[in-house]
């Protein structure tokens, strides 16, 4: 198991599922299961300030989430809201829903089944998030925080908001990220924070297929799973 860890705009999401696709491994996203009751929180009209309504929303939440690295699933109940996740509602809100000690314990408790399932098949699996080497598996073989200088890590956010039609200007893309990074780091559940045992790779002037050779190299001195196991594209 690799679990990956580090802020929005390090190239977390792309690397994680290049890094699967290349050790022939399974791969989940925490971060998607996060947002999908955060946007049963906004369907439900409930204010996402609101712990105790917030873990009444979570409670009932059926959330489905893929681990297929070439075909990212989401589901809310029987909707496909991979592309409603990642709106900017979503994202202003998914801090405050994430820091619910409740909505934590749900999820953490359901990604362990997840990755105690693909384990036990036989296979290998890369978890990305923001509390994977800390939290949820801190027993994983390699774990990476991944870094990137905050005026970079905003350049590529905005990048990513302008390829999917959300345009917004640089300062309110770098306050946004800002804002996330210090309620992320802050909160009293399961901070935002590198494991003492993690490598911490710095992205800023690395490209995804530099990273991906990085971390690659570190897989295969953990002996781990053979990274010319599948394709990256």
């Amino acid at each position: 198991m690799v679990a990956l860890d580090g802020p929005s705009g390090t190239g977390k999401t792309t690397v994680a599922r290049k890094l699967a696709a290349k050790l022939g491994a399974s791969y989940l996203d925490t971060g998607a299961m996060y947002r999908i009751v955060t946007l049963a929180v906004l369907r439900a009209g409930v204010d996402p300030a609101d712990s105790a309504a917030v873990a009444t929303v979570a409670r009932k939440v059926e959330l489905t989430v893929g681990t297929t690295p070439h075909r990212p699933l989401a589901r809310l109940g029987d909707d496909d809201v991979g592309v409603d996740i990642r709106t900017d509602r979503v994202t202003a809100a998914v801090s405050a829903v994430s820091a619910v000690p409740e909505v934590r314990r749900l999820l953490v408790a359901r990604q362990r089944e997840i990755i105690a399932g693909e384990l036990a098949g036989g296979g290998g699996i890369v978890v990305e998030g923001r509390d994977i080497g800390t939290v949820v598996a801190p027993d994983a073989g390699l774990k990476v925080f991944l870094t990137a200088d905050p005026a970079v890590r905003a350049a590529r956010r905005g990048a990513q908001d302008s390829a999917a039609g959300r345009a917004a200007a640089p300062e309110t893309v770098r306050a946004s990220v800002d804002r996330r990074d210090r309620l992320d780091s802050t909160r009293a559940a399961s901070p935002l924070r590198p494991a003492e045992d993690a490598v911490e790779v710095d992205t800023s002037e690395l490209t995804i297929d530099q990273v991906l050779v990085a971390l690659c190299e570190l897989a295969s001195r953990r002996g781990l799973l053979n990274c010319t196991a599948g394709s990256a594209s």
